[in-house]
């Protein structure tokens, strides 16, 4: 490969030895680029996100998992079938699934695990993305296919940037509040393909949404040239309008988001009908007929656990799903707190927990296989562009459309009695419930009750309890207590700390105020 790029981001908090003599031996000022072909080959292999094998919680590389661990969507496995189970991984995400003030606390609160991976990884992926940007306008751009070249190029790193700075603000920023954004603090803003070693400083929350829709509108009107894609993992503008739904809707720009959803709705129209699904057939993979783009890996298959020292669907997420709701028998599986498992159908048979595998690896079959070949963090399906649009028509005042759309999703997915028929906050509430099921554990959900708070139509925060369980040692499946946290409604911890590498690194960065975090305890077995 003829291409080199200098990734390395300094305020991501990593620092190298003798770096401006690295820097020199690999100045930017030395052309690298022959083609389009090579920003292809750097754009594929360093800028989306590895399709790759779900890992083991306690080893995974995957930088993002942590965002299943914040909401309301999981909750530790109280009794499950233990097989040794190491007691490492529930430790790695005790500061998120606890809102602890830094993320990296330890459940001893004796020390620090590391903080920054996901922020260096993302600002990594971004670095690549602004090279690409950068230097695709010094490629040959003569021929027609090398026109077509650069356009995709070019749009897709445009797409990828913006994708991934709204990932970032929407994590470590408040989230959207068109009367505050524009002194809210995001995340630093940085453009530049060079190396900087200067200090950063957090730009505002409109800073960063103004980026990503700069990105957006160039992503479009590049790959609005191009034609379509013939893979799921490379963007097309049809991608890149399902993004910019997505960021209307968190905007509360309903008429913008109404308007996108439904170009996409236009040229991906298809539904998934839970009807027709076998139990063994895959309803979240590449091949479903709803999966419109997708890049990263999947860590469900190994956080969802049907044993001690794992996690599980949450009583609160399974509960809210009806016994019409064919989703709560082909999508998951969950703990009953007695010996055995319960199978998740209608006839609710108990197994032995030497059964539970086939069991766990019935939920994964929702997912393709136990390695799927989808995300649940970076996955777009028509199905959240019908919702995107019901949400927005219904703050629109546009029922009657919103209800139209909301009944198409729902004749996918209930057996029978699926028909709405409300209005005013009763409608919303139920297309954000309607939301919450059908995009569960696809990390979505920690975002959307982020922006029912600020929201104009209908305002809510929800409060969420979080149970974590201590055992007599690592290695033990004897509990002896049970430390309840809270994270109050408007909670500050709906937004994440900056990791304390950048701040250390980054001299007067501010950090987001978080509060030390209580929690009230249980014993156990005395």
């Amino acid at each position: 490969m003829k291409y080199y790029i200098c990734l390395f981001l300094l305020f991501g908090g990593i620092l190298f030895t003798s770096c401006s003599d690295f820097l020199k031996e690999y100045s930017q000022d030395t052309d690298y680029v022959s083609s389009w072909e090579d920003l292809n080959e750097t754009l594929i292999g360093d800028c989306y996100m590895p399709v790759k094998q779900t890992e083991n919680l306690y080893n995974t590389t995957d930088n993002q998992y942590f965002i299943h661990f914040m909401g309301d969507e999981l909750q530790e496995c109280v009794e499950g079938y233990n097989d040794d189970i190491d007691y490492d991984g529930k430790g790695k995400v005790f500061g998120y699934f606890t809102w602890q003030k830094r993320t990296g606390q330890n459940d001893t609160y004796t020390g620090y695990n590391t903080e920054n991976d996901n922020w260096t990884e993302i600002y990594r992926l971004i670095n690549v993305a602004n090279n690409i940007i950068y230097s695709d306008q010094k490629v040959p751009n003569s021929t027609d296919a090398e026109k077509i070249g650069v356009l995709k190029v070019d749009g897709e790193a445009h797409f990828l940037r913006a994708y991934y700075y709204f990932w970032l603000v929407n994590l470590y920023g408040k989230p959207y509040n068109a009367s505050t954004a524009s002194t809210d603090l995001g995340v630093p803003l940085k453009l530049s393909e060079k190396v900087e070693d200067k200090i950063f400083q957090r730009s505002t929350v409109q800073e960063i949404y103004d980026q990503v829709l700069t990105d957006l509108n160039q992503a479009e009107s590049d790959l609005s040239q191009t034609g379509t894609q013939t893979s799921i993992y490379r963007a097309d503008v049809t991608v890149v309008r399902f993004l910019l739904s997505r960021v209307y809707l968190y905007m509360q720009n309903w008429k913008k988001a109404a308007e996108y959803a439904q170009e996409v709705i236009d040229v991906h129209p298809d539904l998934e009908d839970l009807n027709a699904l076998s139990s063994t057939g895959s309803f979240l993979s590449k091949s479903s007929d709803e999966t419109i783009f997708s890049m990263g890996g999947n860590s469900l298959p190994c956080i969802i656990s049907y044993k001690d020292k794992g996690f599980q669907i949450s009583d609160d997420l399974y509960n809210s799903f009806d016994d019409h709701d064919l989703r709560k028998t082909k999508l998951f599986w969950h703990y009953a707190n007695f010996t055995g498992y319960t199978k998740l159908a209608p006839e609710g048979d108990i197994i032995n927990p030497s059964e539970a595998s086939y069991y766990l690896d019935a939920y994964n079959s929702a997912w393709g296989n136990s390695y799927s070949d989808v995300s649940d963090k970076f996955l777009f399906r028509s199905a959240e562009a019908y919702l995107i649009k019901a949400e927005a028509d219904a703050y629109l005042n546009k029922e009657d459309e919103a209800r139209s759309l909301l009944n198409t999703l729902r004749a996918n997915r209930y057996v029978d009695n699926y028909q709405v028929t409300a209005s005013g906050k009763d409608l919303v509430e139920i297309i954000r419930d309607e939301r919450r099921k059908e995009l569960a554990l696809e990390g979505q959900r920690w975002f959307d009750l982020r922006r029912y708070g600020v929201c104009e139509k209908y305002p809510e925060s929800k409060q969420i309890t979080h149970d974590y369980y201590y055992y007599t040692d690592r290695n033990s499946t004897v509990k002896t207590e049970c430390h309840t946290f809270v994270l109050e409604s408007n909670d500050k911890a709906y937004v994440l700390p900056i990791p304390q590498e950048v701040i250390n690194f980054n001299t007067g960065m501010i950090n987001n105020e978080r509060p030390a975090r209580t929690y009230t305890v249980t014993k156990i077995n005395e």
